[in-house]
């Protein structure tokens, strides 16, 4: 029972992530927010602050001396160059206005749709506000092109590092279905990170272009029939941000009355992969290992 409910929070937890990512894909900014074609600032920024652990690693490897805070993520935790960056919030907990002004900062990024009232207060300020979304690999550069022009930085060296990620696609296209989580069962369209990753790979993403019902239209809910219609070659897990072992992960799925069936399940053509890269850009080494895995994966390795 006690295992039961510890995968049960475990899914929960990875549902709440992905709805709020599929929001940062998607949803559209609130009038009190800038978009980014609508920040001005006088110079270039020295300060900055970064509300998503991509933004602040982007941030920190253009120019380390202007990251000046950032958000909580577990995801740095071994990494030195954010050791002394003092973490205004954990995760998707609220955010303590009162940090971000006491570090002073003439810049603070933040995915589109969070921290709306927030931003709105910093912008009254007078401090200027950047926001994005991240929603493809083209999105992913001029991210990183907007963020470099910000903080007066040269983006070249980045945007050379992410083409090589791309190096060595596979040949041949597999149909590929990528399950994000069992209840319900969600998987990523060509509106996602996700999605867009997938289609740079040479996968025959086979929820590409299905609509969900709801408004985050990055992911769409399959029924077990519409799992058995498609009948992928290949067959992606995804690991929850808090992860389960691969034999918990399994056997989650393998209750699924579907499973047996797949052609993937029969041709051992079962990969996991972790969220923050594939599902959750997360931070440029999560996308290097994530397109890594992909080229092994969609190869037949």
């Amino acid at each position: 029972m006690r295992r039961s409910w510890i995968i049960f929070c475990l899914q929960a937890f990875l549902i709440v992530n992905i709805v709020a990512c599929a929001t940062t894909i998607n949803q559209q900014p609130q009038k009190s927010l800038p978009t980014p074609a609508q920040v001005v600032t006088k110079e270039s920024a020295k300060r900055v602050v970064a509300l998503s652990t991509i933004a602040a690693d982007i941030i920190s490897q253009l120019d380390q001396s202007k990251l000046v805070g950032m958000t909580g993520s577990n995801l740095f935790n071994n990494n030195s160059r954010f050791q002394n960056i003092p973490r205004i919030n954990e995760g998707r907990t609220p955010l303590n206005l009162e940090k971000v002004i006491a570090l002073k900062p003439d810049l603070v990024v933040a995915p589109t749709g969070f921290y709306v009232q927030e931003m709105g207060k910093l912008q009254q300020l007078g401090i200027a506000t950047y926001t994005y979304n991240l929603n493809s690999w083209e999105a992913l550069q001029k991210l990183t092109q907007s963020l470099a022009k910000l903080i007066a930085a040269d983006p070249l060296p980045l945007i050379n590092r992410y083409q090589s990620f791309l190096a060595n696609k596979p040949n041949q296209q597999y149909s590929t279905l990528v399950l994000v989580s069992v209840k319900p069962i969600l998987s990523p369209n060509k509106n996602s990170w996700a999605g867009d990753l997938l289609t740079k790979f040479q996968a025959k993403n086979v929820t590409a272009d299905l609509q969900g019902q709801s408004q985050f239209r990055g992911y769409v809910t399959l029924s077990p029939e519409k799992i058995l219609q498609e009948n992928p070659e290949v067959l992606i897990l995804v690991n929850t941000p808090q992860p389960q072992s691969k034999t918990e992960l399994l056997e989650s799925w393998q209750k699924e009355p579907f499973w047996q069936q797949l052609q993937a399940i029969k041709n051992n053509r079962v990969y996991i992969f972790d969220y923050h890269g594939l599902v959750n850009a997360g931070s440029i080494d999560a996308i290097e290992a994530t397109c890594k895995r992909l080229r092994l994966a969609l190869s037949g390795q």
